[in-house]
């Protein structure tokens, strides 16, 4: 019952599939009890019926206190271990379901980001993980434990009388059958219902990160309306969801419902008949009050099981995605940085294709080498491939063909954590958390003292904004550093990287969006960081990489050119001379 399929189906752990069958055991003991209740009413009922038409003695009190009080503390018991089993241990599992999501999608490349936005992967880790949380605690056990105790009760009465026994449960699978048969429907419900919650959140999403844009272009009541859409789509959608399987459910439920009216005219026909009497009929009328009571919550149930499927099924996708693994012994000949005939495409679902370059290919047969101690630049066209190939170098993304070696290593084999821990990365776009400047800045060297962090700072020649903040190292920046401006982010960010003083250096126009005046004490912060360092850099601005040891041209996803910036300037149809003598051009435009 609780095999492989089952586990898959729910986006169960081995340990949660435990904790079912474990639940389940506990819900049939606990409905055998409360039915061994019944039978103690069914036992004082017929001792009453018999005092009343046989002037049978009086039985003694004190043996039915006994029944009471041993039932009570059974119950009790089973009822306290059948909590313990789905809830307690069915919380724990959120815990764990919610961790393993996390570290799944650490440990994915960034291709597959691509494809899923911020909005949908917060729907899973929380919206799909909470639905599967109620099923996990209040669905399957329960339903699973009403299923086997309601078949060895159909037995005990199967053998008692059958006659009684089928006009009693006929109902149940017929009700069930016909939930079953809604499946299709359901599903198909739940895929909408789910899609028009996840558009909702990504229309707020959105609406509130690009406020200042919508307030600067005046499109303030455009995008209330498509937000306004949007949620009443979304309500309209959850209401014919819930009224189709409501539809459904109710049915099933009048159906199950109708036993009780067999049960009677049956059991009427067989005590006129002489074949039973009024004690069995009273039985089997105990016994339908406790067969169907599980299954009244366990008809909405089933209908909440089958639309939980959706939601398992998007967990499954994130597990089943292949992660960047890799060796954890890394031990490289130096840092010359190494590409081999390297080749990257996405495949449609924005996860690399290890067999073929298609026709969105981004890198076709790049080769050069960055090496160490020296500045390496790679200029090019937007769209040239520039920084794909720096997120290859650090394994941020897997190649689809070719090498890329560290040192003499192909860092395919290497696990990336591991890997990253020889790279300093500086991106142009910083992130920053909404905590303290030196909680910021400690990202870059996890552990590191707070000696360790304010040297970094000086160094960063962030000391200068830091001291006119209002606590100093302990002000907190707002979410992603709101209350910086781009200069001091910028040198946050060369301050982990200085902080964590990795032998490489990723710099990705790491100045490009700074004025003057910033842009003069970030290069001075960045002089610092570069020395004896395999440096990466990736500028649009020739005058920023004119210093480089070498430069690399990429255009249309080669390899242009390469070599010195002197040696290059001097080909009078190369394509770095076309670049700077545009930008030169560029320079002379005055309004």
């Amino acid at each position: 019952m609780f095999g492989k399929e089952f586990q898959r189906k729910y986006a169960l752990s081995d340990q949660g599939i435990k904790n079912v069958r474990k639940g389940t055991i506990w819900t049939v003991i606990v409905n055998l009890i409360v039915m061994a209740g019944m039978g103690i009413l069914y036992l004082l009922t017929e001792q009453y019926m018999d005092i009343l038409l046989k002037g049978a003695p009086i039985p003694k009190v004190s043996t039915y206190v006994v029944y009471v009080i041993v039932f009570l503390a059974l119950s009790i018991f089973a009822h306290t271990q059948q909590y313990k089993s789905t809830y307690g241990l069915v919380y724990g599992e959120v815990k764990e379901t919610r961790i393993n999501l996390a570290e799944k999608l650490r440990k994915l490349p960034l291709g597959y980001f691509g494809k899923r936005d911020l909005a949908d992967l917060t729907e899973t880790i929380m919206g799909d993980v909470n639905r599967l949380e109620h099923v996990w605690s209040h669905c399957l056990s329960y339903l699973y434990g009403s299923y086997i105790s309601t078949a060895i009760v159909a037995v005990i009465l199967f053998v008692y009388n059958w006659k009684m026994a089928i006009a009693c449960l006929w109902g149940v699978p017929v009700a069930f059958a016909l939930l079953f048969g809604s499946r299709k429907l359901s599903k198909r419900n739940a895929e909408i219902t789910k899609q028009a919650a996840i558009e909702v959140a990504d229309g707020i999403q959105e609406t509130l990160e690009n406020m200042r844009e919508i307030r600067a272009t005046n499109q303030e009541e455009r995008f209330i309306r498509e937000l306004n859409e949007k949620i009443d789509h979304h309500e309209a959608v959850v209401i014919k969801g819930e009224l189709s399987t409501g539809i459904f459910v109710n049915a099933a439920s009048v159906i199950m419902r109708l036993g009780v009216a067999t049960t009677i005219l049956t059991g009427t026909d067989l005590i006129l008949s002489g074949k039973i009497d009024f004690m069995t009929l009273f039985m089997f009328l105990l016994a339908i009050t406790r067969i169907y009571a599980p299954f009244d919550q366990a008809l909405a149930l089933i209908a909440e099981m089958l639309m939980s499927q959706i939601s398992a099924s998007r967990l499954r996708e994130i597990y089943e995605m292949h992660t960047a693994e890799g060796s954890e012994e890394y031990n490289p000949s130096g840092h010359d940085i190494e590409f081999e005939n390297v080749c990257f495409a996405y495949d449609d679902n924005s996860v690399i294709d290890q067999n073929a370059i298609d026709d969105r290919k981004v890198l076709e047969g790049v080769s050069f080498v960055a090496k160490e101690g020296e500045v390496t630049a790679l200029v090019g066209p937007s769209g040239s491939g520039k920084s794909t190939s720096a997120r290859l170098a650090a394994r941020l993304w897997d190649v689809s063909k070719g090498t890329i070696r560290v040192g003499g290593v192909d860092i395919k084999n290497i696990d990336p954590e591991i890997l990253l821990s020889d790279f300093s990365i500086v991106f142009q776009d910083v992130v920053l958390f909404d905590d303290t400047v030196m909680e910021n800045i400690r990202l870059g060297k996890h552990g590191a003292t707070d000696e360790e962090v304010i040297a970094a700072a000086k160094a960063a020649n962030c000391d200068e904004f830091v001291e006119k903040l209002p606590e100093g190292y302990a002000t907190r920046i707002g979410e992603n550093g709101t209350k910086l401006s781009g200069g001091e982010r910028q040198r946050i960010s060369i301050a982990r990287a200085l902080l964590k003083d990795a032998p490489i250096v990723l710099l990705d126009e790491a100045t490009a969006s700074l004025d003057v005046e910033s842009e003069t004490k970030v290069q001075s912060a960045l002089s610092r960081l570069l020395v004896g360092k395999t440096v990466l850099v990736i500028a649009h601005r020739m005058r920023a990489v004119e210093a480089a040891d070498k430069i690399v041209v990429l255009a249309d996803g080669k390899v242009a050119e390469d070599g010195k910036p002197s040696d290059l300037y001097e080909r009078e149809d190369g394509v770095f001379r076309h670049m700077v003598n545009l930008q030169y051009a560029s320079a002379a435009w005055s309004l």
